[in-house]
Protein backbone atom coordinates (compact mmCIF):
# COMPACT_ATOMS: atom_id res chain seq x y z
CA UNK A 1 0.00 0.00 0.00
CA UNK A 2 1.59 3.25 -0.93
CA UNK A 3 1.93 5.72 1.36
CA UNK A 4 0.52 9.80 0.61
CA UNK A 5 1.74 11.31 3.93
CA UNK A 6 3.42 11.68 6.84
CA UNK A 7 2.87 8.60 9.44
CA UNK A 8 0.16 9.10 12.11
CA UNK A 9 1.45 10.18 15.09
CA UNK A 10 0.74 7.25 18.32
CA UNK A 11 -0.94 8.95 21.18
CA UNK A 12 1.63 8.74 24.21
CA UNK A 13 4.08 8.96 22.49
CA UNK A 14 6.98 11.72 21.11
CA UNK A 15 6.80 12.33 17.04
CA UNK A 16 10.05 10.78 15.95
CA UNK A 17 12.24 13.95 14.70
CA UNK A 18 12.11 14.66 11.04
CA UNK A 19 15.41 13.70 9.52
CA UNK A 20 14.76 15.06 6.20
CA UNK A 21 17.45 17.08 4.73
CA UNK A 22 15.71 20.88 5.13
CA UNK A 23 15.46 22.28 1.31
CA UNK A 24 17.81 24.77 0.08
CA UNK A 25 17.20 28.70 -0.06
CA UNK A 26 14.67 29.51 -2.71
CA UNK A 27 16.90 30.79 -5.74
CA UNK A 28 20.02 28.62 -3.97
CA UNK A 29 21.33 25.13 -5.23
CA UNK A 30 22.81 22.80 -2.72
CA UNK A 31 26.34 22.61 -2.55
CA UNK A 32 28.12 18.98 -2.29
CA UNK A 33 29.97 18.88 1.17
CA UNK A 34 33.73 18.81 0.28
CA UNK A 35 34.96 15.25 0.51
CA UNK A 36 37.39 14.28 3.18
CA UNK A 37 41.29 15.21 3.15
CA UNK A 38 43.50 11.98 2.45
CA UNK A 39 46.99 12.16 4.26
CA UNK A 40 49.64 11.72 1.40
CA UNK A 41 53.05 10.94 2.32
CA UNK A 42 55.01 14.01 1.68
CA UNK A 43 57.67 14.10 -1.44
CA UNK A 44 60.31 15.37 1.48
CA UNK A 45 60.43 12.05 3.37
CA UNK A 46 60.52 9.62 0.46
CA UNK A 47 63.37 11.70 -0.97
CA UNK A 48 65.14 12.03 2.57
CA UNK A 49 64.87 8.14 2.45
CA UNK A 50 66.11 7.60 -1.07
CA UNK A 51 69.18 9.63 -0.31
CA UNK A 52 70.14 8.38 3.16
CA UNK A 53 69.88 5.09 1.67
CA UNK A 54 72.58 6.34 -1.40
CA UNK A 55 74.60 7.25 1.63
CA UNK A 56 74.76 3.95 3.61
CA UNK A 57 75.23 2.35 0.76
CA UNK A 58 78.18 4.91 -0.68
CA UNK A 59 79.63 4.33 2.98
CA UNK A 60 79.59 0.55 2.75
CA UNK A 61 82.35 0.47 0.19
CA UNK A 62 84.61 2.55 2.36
CA UNK A 63 86.78 -1.28 3.24
CA UNK A 64 86.92 -2.35 -0.23
CA UNK A 65 88.38 1.20 -1.46
CA UNK A 66 90.75 0.92 1.60
CA UNK A 67 91.90 -2.68 1.14
CA UNK A 68 92.30 -1.53 -3.33
CA UNK A 69 94.32 1.20 -1.84
CA UNK A 70 96.57 -0.45 0.10
CA UNK A 71 97.29 -3.67 -1.55
CA UNK A 72 98.70 -1.60 -5.23
CA UNK A 73 100.13 1.23 -3.45
CA UNK A 74 103.51 -0.95 -3.88
CA UNK A 75 106.42 0.86 -6.74
CA UNK A 76 106.20 -0.32 -10.03
CA UNK A 77 107.30 -3.91 -10.74
CA UNK A 78 106.67 -5.29 -6.87
CA UNK A 79 103.37 -7.84 -6.31
CA UNK A 80 100.32 -6.32 -4.66
CA UNK A 81 100.41 -6.33 -1.10
CA UNK A 82 98.83 -8.84 1.08
CA UNK A 83 98.94 -8.14 4.23
CA UNK A 84 100.93 -5.98 7.08
CA UNK A 85 103.89 -4.71 6.29
CA UNK A 86 105.09 -5.40 9.92
CA UNK A 87 104.26 -8.57 10.98
CA UNK A 88 103.26 -10.19 7.68
CA UNK A 89 99.25 -10.73 9.11
CA UNK A 90 96.96 -11.21 6.36
CA UNK A 91 94.49 -8.48 5.34
CA UNK A 92 91.39 -9.03 3.50
CA UNK A 93 87.92 -8.99 2.91
CA UNK A 94 87.74 -12.52 5.36
CA UNK A 95 89.51 -10.15 8.02
CA UNK A 96 88.68 -6.65 7.35
CA UNK A 97 88.79 -5.75 10.66
CA UNK A 98 90.52 -3.49 11.95
CA UNK A 99 92.86 -2.99 9.30
CA UNK A 100 90.13 -2.33 6.53
CA UNK A 101 88.32 0.12 9.34
CA UNK A 102 88.53 3.69 9.96
CA UNK A 103 91.23 2.79 12.34
CA UNK A 104 93.71 1.36 10.14
CA UNK A 105 95.39 -1.07 12.03
CA UNK A 106 96.82 -4.52 12.17
CA UNK A 107 95.02 -6.79 14.04
CA UNK A 108 97.50 -8.54 15.14
CA UNK A 109 100.69 -6.18 15.80
CA UNK A 110 98.46 -2.58 15.76
CA UNK A 111 100.96 -1.25 13.15
CA UNK A 112 99.17 1.18 10.66
CA UNK A 113 98.62 -0.14 7.20
CA UNK A 114 97.31 1.32 4.40
CA UNK A 115 95.71 4.95 3.86
CA UNK A 116 95.96 7.28 6.95
CA UNK A 117 93.40 6.59 9.34
CA UNK A 118 89.26 8.18 8.56
CA UNK A 119 91.28 9.62 5.15
CA UNK A 120 89.28 7.09 2.85
CA UNK A 121 85.83 7.48 4.68
CA UNK A 122 85.70 11.11 4.57
CA UNK A 123 87.15 11.07 0.89
CA UNK A 124 83.80 8.40 0.53
CA UNK A 125 81.54 10.33 2.62
CA UNK A 126 82.50 13.60 0.94
CA UNK A 127 81.90 12.09 -2.21
CA UNK A 128 78.54 10.47 -1.29
CA UNK A 129 76.99 14.06 0.00
CA UNK A 130 77.73 15.83 -3.36
CA UNK A 131 76.43 13.06 -5.20
CA UNK A 132 73.28 13.23 -3.04
CA UNK A 133 72.99 16.84 -2.47
CA UNK A 134 74.30 18.35 -6.28
CA UNK A 135 75.02 14.90 -8.28
CA UNK A 136 74.12 15.03 -11.97
CA UNK A 137 70.41 14.02 -12.95
CA UNK A 138 70.23 11.24 -15.41
CA UNK A 139 71.40 8.24 -16.87
CA UNK A 140 75.22 9.61 -16.56
CA UNK A 141 74.89 9.60 -12.37
CA UNK A 142 75.62 5.58 -12.65
CA UNK A 143 78.90 6.22 -14.71
CA UNK A 144 80.00 8.85 -12.54
CA UNK A 145 79.35 6.61 -9.15
CA UNK A 146 81.57 4.18 -11.14
CA UNK A 147 84.17 6.09 -11.91
CA UNK A 148 84.50 7.52 -8.41
CA UNK A 149 84.09 3.78 -7.04
CA UNK A 150 87.21 2.94 -8.98
CA UNK A 151 89.06 6.18 -8.95
CA UNK A 152 89.35 7.23 -5.58
CA UNK A 153 91.62 4.14 -4.47
CA UNK A 154 93.80 5.11 -7.64
CA UNK A 155 94.18 8.56 -6.32
CA UNK A 156 95.06 7.33 -3.44
CA UNK A 157 97.87 5.23 -4.36
CA UNK A 158 98.98 7.91 -6.76
CA UNK A 159 99.44 10.24 -3.73
CA UNK A 160 101.36 7.39 -2.02
CA UNK A 161 103.51 5.93 -4.64
CA UNK A 162 103.44 8.41 -7.48
CA UNK A 163 101.60 5.63 -9.99
CA UNK A 164 97.74 4.59 -11.43
CA UNK A 165 97.38 1.25 -11.36
CA UNK A 166 96.14 -0.45 -14.05
CA UNK A 167 93.56 -2.94 -12.15
CA UNK A 168 92.17 0.80 -11.22
CA UNK A 169 92.07 3.32 -14.19
CA UNK A 170 91.29 0.50 -16.98
CA UNK A 171 87.86 -0.78 -15.02
CA UNK A 172 86.91 2.23 -14.32
CA UNK A 173 87.36 3.36 -18.03
CA UNK A 174 85.13 0.70 -19.14
CA UNK A 175 82.55 0.77 -16.96
CA UNK A 176 82.19 4.52 -17.37
CA UNK A 177 81.63 3.78 -21.56
CA UNK A 178 79.34 1.36 -21.01
CA UNK A 179 77.42 2.67 -18.59
CA UNK A 180 77.06 5.94 -20.69
CA UNK A 181 76.20 3.90 -23.99
CA UNK A 182 73.50 2.19 -21.81
CA UNK A 183 72.53 5.95 -20.95
CA UNK A 184 72.67 6.86 -24.57
CA UNK A 185 70.06 4.13 -25.33
CA UNK A 186 67.46 7.00 -23.46
CA UNK A 187 68.61 9.89 -24.67
CA UNK A 188 70.30 11.72 -27.65
CA UNK A 189 73.31 8.92 -29.38
CA UNK A 190 75.51 12.10 -29.90
CA UNK A 191 76.20 12.09 -26.59
CA UNK A 192 78.26 9.08 -26.27
CA UNK A 193 79.97 9.37 -29.55
CA UNK A 194 81.18 12.99 -28.42
CA UNK A 195 81.84 10.67 -24.67
CA UNK A 196 84.10 8.61 -26.84
CA UNK A 197 85.77 11.13 -28.69
CA UNK A 198 87.21 13.19 -25.52
CA UNK A 199 88.05 10.27 -23.96
CA UNK A 200 90.27 8.89 -26.66
CA UNK A 201 91.56 12.57 -27.69
CA UNK A 202 92.30 13.28 -24.26
CA UNK A 203 94.02 10.19 -23.35
CA UNK A 204 96.17 10.31 -26.55
CA UNK A 205 97.54 13.50 -25.84
CA UNK A 206 98.24 12.39 -22.38
CA UNK A 207 99.77 9.22 -23.76
CA UNK A 208 101.76 11.41 -26.83
CA UNK A 209 103.03 13.96 -23.71
CA UNK A 210 104.52 10.59 -22.16
CA UNK A 211 106.08 9.53 -25.16
CA UNK A 212 107.61 13.01 -26.23
CA UNK A 213 108.30 14.21 -23.28
CA UNK A 214 109.32 11.27 -21.10
CA UNK A 215 109.65 12.28 -17.10
CA UNK A 216 108.47 16.02 -17.63
CA UNK A 217 105.33 14.86 -19.36
CA UNK A 218 102.33 13.03 -18.11
CA UNK A 219 102.65 9.62 -17.07
CA UNK A 220 100.99 6.45 -19.27
CA UNK A 221 98.60 5.89 -15.98
CA UNK A 222 97.32 9.42 -16.15
CA UNK A 223 96.57 8.96 -19.93
CA UNK A 224 94.50 5.69 -18.95
CA UNK A 225 92.68 7.60 -16.51
CA UNK A 226 92.13 10.25 -18.85
CA UNK A 227 89.89 7.73 -20.56
CA UNK A 228 87.19 7.99 -17.95
CA UNK A 229 87.75 11.54 -17.30
CA UNK A 230 87.43 12.44 -21.33
CA UNK A 231 84.41 10.68 -21.34
CA UNK A 232 82.55 12.37 -18.41
CA UNK A 233 83.30 15.63 -19.08
CA UNK A 234 82.41 15.36 -22.85
CA UNK A 235 79.27 13.76 -22.15
CA UNK A 236 77.86 16.84 -21.15
CA UNK A 237 79.35 19.00 -24.03
CA UNK A 238 82.48 20.21 -25.15
CA UNK A 239 82.64 23.31 -22.98
CA UNK A 240 82.41 21.23 -20.42
CA UNK A 241 85.23 18.80 -21.07
CA UNK A 242 87.13 22.12 -21.90
CA UNK A 243 85.82 23.57 -18.30
CA UNK A 244 87.40 20.39 -16.70
CA UNK A 245 90.49 20.76 -18.17
CA UNK A 246 90.83 24.22 -17.43
CA UNK A 247 89.83 23.55 -13.35
CA UNK A 248 92.41 20.29 -13.42
CA UNK A 249 95.93 22.20 -14.78
CA UNK A 250 94.54 25.70 -12.79
CA UNK A 251 94.40 23.45 -9.46
CA UNK A 252 97.79 22.22 -10.41
CA UNK A 253 99.27 25.33 -11.52
CA UNK A 254 98.48 26.72 -8.29
CA UNK A 255 99.51 23.80 -5.63
CA UNK A 256 102.79 23.99 -7.56
CA UNK A 257 103.24 27.50 -6.71
CA UNK A 258 102.40 27.11 -3.51
CA UNK A 259 104.80 24.36 -3.07
CA UNK A 260 107.62 26.21 -4.79
CA UNK A 261 106.76 29.73 -2.77
CA UNK A 262 107.01 27.67 0.44
CA UNK A 263 110.09 25.80 -0.58
CA UNK A 264 108.71 22.37 -0.34
CA UNK A 265 109.29 21.46 -3.78
CA UNK A 266 111.45 23.16 -6.56
CA UNK A 267 111.48 23.04 -11.04
CA UNK A 268 112.33 19.62 -10.78
CA UNK A 269 109.92 17.74 -8.48
CA UNK A 270 107.32 15.17 -9.71
CA UNK A 271 103.97 16.10 -8.40
CA UNK A 272 100.77 13.31 -9.17
CA UNK A 273 98.69 14.43 -11.29
CA UNK A 274 95.62 12.12 -10.69
CA UNK A 275 94.32 14.33 -7.82
CA UNK A 276 93.96 17.16 -9.90
CA UNK A 277 92.01 15.03 -12.38
CA UNK A 278 89.67 13.75 -9.59
CA UNK A 279 89.11 17.50 -8.25
CA UNK A 280 88.82 19.04 -11.39
CA UNK A 281 86.49 16.47 -13.31
CA UNK A 282 84.08 16.55 -10.32
CA UNK A 283 84.03 20.02 -9.75
CA UNK A 284 83.23 20.49 -13.54
CA UNK A 285 80.73 18.38 -13.13
CA UNK A 286 78.79 19.65 -10.32
CA UNK A 287 79.13 23.21 -11.73
CA UNK A 288 77.77 22.21 -15.25
CA UNK A 289 74.56 20.10 -14.04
Amino acid sequence: MALTGPPAAVPGREDPPDRRPAPPPSGGTREPAPPPLERHAGPGSAGTHNRLSTLLAVLAISPLIRLAALRYAVPSGLPSRGGCDACGAPIGLTRPWPALGPAARCGRCRARVGPPPGIVELVVLAAAVLLVVAGPSGGALPALIWWLGWTIPAILVDLAVHRLPDRLTLPAAAGTWLLLGVAALDADPGHWLRAVLGGTGLALFFASTALLLGRRGFGLGDAKLALSVGALLGWYGWPVLVFGLVLTFGLSALVSLGLLATRRANWSTHLPFGPFLLLGTTTALLLAT
